[in-house]
Formats: C-alpha cells, sequence, structure tokens
C-alpha cells in the first residue's frame, strides 16, 4: 500500500495513527523521565516499556505509508525537506501567530526556535541530497569507464 501520496481517507488514518503513536512515544518517555526524577524508577521502566512498544506501532503505520520497496535514499531526503519546509514555512508560522494573539510568549519563543531548527533541519537534507547527486554523478563516470573499457576488450578479443 503505498500512500503516502494520496489523500485517501485510509492514508490520512494511517498518519494519525502514525502522529498518535509517536505522540504517545514521546509523552511516556517524558512521563518516565520525570518519574524517574521523582524516585519512582518502576513508574519509570513501565513508562519506557510503553514507549517502546509505541514505537513499534508507529513503524508499522510508516510501513504501509512508506513502503521501503518505493523508496531510496534520494526519496527519502526528498521527503524529509518537504516536511521541514512546511514546518518553517507554514506549520510553525501559523502556530506562532496563534500565540502572539493569545499572548502566550513561552510558546512564540518556543515556535521561533523551531522555525529556525527546521530550516537548518532542511539545509542539511539538502546538503545531503547534493553530496549524494555528485557522488551518483561521479560513480556514473566511473561506470561508464569501465563499460568503455570493456567493449574494448570485447571488440579486441572479437577481432583475433
Amino acid at each position: 500500500m503505498n500512500t503516502h501520496n494520496s489523500k485517501t481517507v485510509t492514508a490520512q488514518n494511517l498518519e494519525g495513527a502514525f502522529a498518535g503513536e509517536s505522540m504517545a512515544f514521546m509523552k511516556y518517555s517524558y512521563f518516565a523521565k520525570l518519574a524517574r526524577a521523582m524516585g519512582d524508577e518502576e513508574t519509570a521502566r513501565a513508562f519506557e516499556a510503553t514507549a517502546a512498544q509505541e514505537v513499534q506501532h508507529a513503524f508499522g503505520h510508516l510501513d504501509l505509508l512508506y513502503p521501503a520497496a518505493g523508496l531510496t535514499p534520494a526519496k527519502m531526503l526528498e521527503i524529509a525537506i518537504a516536511g521541514e519546509t512546511y514546518e518553517y514555512t507554514e506549520m510553525y508560522p501559523k502556530f506562532r501567530d496563534t500565540a502572539v494573539a493569545e499572548s502566550q510568549p513561552d510558546a512564540v519563543r518556543e515556535f521561533d526556535e523551531q522555525i529556525a531548527e527546521s530550516k537548518e533541519h532542511a539545509e542539511a537534507f539538502r546538503l545531503v541530497l547534493e553530496k549524494a547527486a555528485k557522488r551518483f554523478a561521479a560513480l556514473a563516470k566511473v561506470e561508464e569507464r569501465h563499460a568503455n573499457h570493456y567493449r574494448q576488450r570485447l571488440e579486441a578479443v572479437q577481432a583475433r
């Protein structure tokens, strides 16, 4: 099921389920950190065990949204760049505007930080993608030289 580019209800449900499982992982990890700081190791371990299960649930949803057979490192980088770009151009600016309107300066600062970090992440992914493209181009030239060498050898053998 390659649903990441489609707008089916199932794809939207999988994205929602992924978001929910991801949030549960983070929330339970946070709760484990707090429980441990409060001296309750048993509760911390319970939250960590459940958080680990939530990760597996999220991966299951991703397997359906982004089947491995349809992915390459370049495609994954393109998806990541698009996601980070959406965050700093649309999502966080809207969140920031709401926080300003609601006089929530802590949230404004948080969203400003996330806008800046999302820009950095997108740029980092772009650089990796550009380097990969350059490596691929260089590799293609090497492979072309090998192919030409083998053609020359084949012609020499056939001429005998």
